[in-house]
């Protein structure tokens, strides 16, 4: 089997224990801190306070109360979509 190991910033990710991976904008709105979709922050940018980009690679199972997550944070959203690219090359054959 394919070593499934990432090495991010914040360490080792074994990717064969993801449950859920996806990327999201950190934004501030009226003090409440909040993580949106990507094209949700494309069509309202102009109405929050953008935070940062951030990549959550979620291992929380199914029926778990505890969350098990790691998040990456970026500045940009290029930084973000090349470390999705990054990712990306663990699940292609």
């Amino acid at each position: 089997m394919k070593d499934m190991i990432y090495k991010s910033k914040e360490g080792d990710l074994d990717l064969s224990k993801i449950t859920r991976l996806y990327p999201a904008a950190v934004v501030d709105m009226y003090g409440e801190v909040a993580e949106m979709s990507l094209e949700w922050i494309e069509v309202n940018e102009d109405k929050v306070k953008f935070v940062h980009y951030v990549l959550v690679f979620d291992f929380t199972m199914p029926g778990e109360d505890e969350k098990n997550k790691t998040t990456l944070i970026f500045k940009t959203k290029d930084e973000l979509i090349a470390t999705m690219a990054e990712v990306a090359q663990f699940f292609q054959d």
